[in-house]
């Protein structure tokens, strides 16, 4: 399926069967959960090629894991893709140690920095400036770039209306039935879309990923302290 028919899917395209949750459920949880947790734009204070890097060293880790590793590697760097560029990759596998997956994570940066020194000199308002879908998919093309990554840039960097899935929304989508249980990135990413406005994703996204870093935990969640308790119909749910 073609990228840019995916952004544009209508709900009832994909969730017709008997057991999805409705449009108006949805929405009345999602704004239940930002009375509780609103949101909290972290990266304001960054550039964009920041903001690019945290979102790489945050892959398959905590919050605080990501911050750790970010802040070494701004003690020890000018975050800026020329300096990355032509850094020293054990140097930087060093610095981002505490965000885990160095190995991995180290090369990806020197290279997304590479790639935006040779293919936009340096600048990536260039590439913010395109239409969305078409940001998205020259991000695809960079190598270690993935959907999620893609649609953090949007949303973070471009400040574009993009809706990014990460594990703990992945989570929470399916425990509350907004997708089917086997349902992949682009389809969670769609539901969303559907439901929630333009002007507010942003908000929503960063709400749901502390929602599910408090309470709608992978493991023992905490269920007595949900907003939503009554309303989720998550058979695993944790009683009182």
């Amino acid at each position: 399926m073609a990228i840019a028919s995916v952004h544009y899917l209508n709900w009832g395209e994909w969730c017709p069967q008997k057991g999805i949750m409705g449009v108006n459920s949805i929405s009345h949880r999602i704004d239940t959960i930002l009375k509780v947790f609103p949101g909290r734009r972290w990266y304001k204070a960054l550039t964009p090629f920041e903001r690019l890097i945290s979102t790489v060293l945050s892959q398959n880790t905590s919050r605080e894991a990501t911050i750790k590793g970010f802040e070494n590697l701004r003690k020890r760097f000018k975050l800026i893709p020329e300096v990355l560029a032509d850094a020293e990759l054990e140097e930087i596998k060093q610095c981002i140690k505490p965000s885990g997956l160095y190995n991995t994570k180290a090369p990806r940066i020197m290279e997304l920095a590479r790639i935006i020194l040779k293919e936009y000199g340096g600048d990536l308002n260039s590439l913010s400036r395109l239409p969305p879908e078409q940001t998205r998919e020259r991000l695809l093309k960079i190598p270690g770039v993935g959907f999620k990554t893609a649609d953090v840039f949007l949303s973070v960097v471009c400040e574009r209306e993009s809706f990014p899935v990460d594990t703990h929304i992945s989570r929470i989508a399916k425990r509350w039935k907004v997708v089917r249980e086997n349902a992949g990135y682009e389809q969670i990413r769609a539901a969303f879309e559907a439901v929630i406005p333009p002007g507010k994703r942003q908000r929503v996204h960063l709400s749901l990923i502390e929602f599910g870093r408090e309470i709608c935990s992978a493991r023992r969640p905490r269920c007595a302290n949900c907003p939503v308790y009554e309303e989720c119909e998550w058979e695993g749910k944790r009683q009182g």
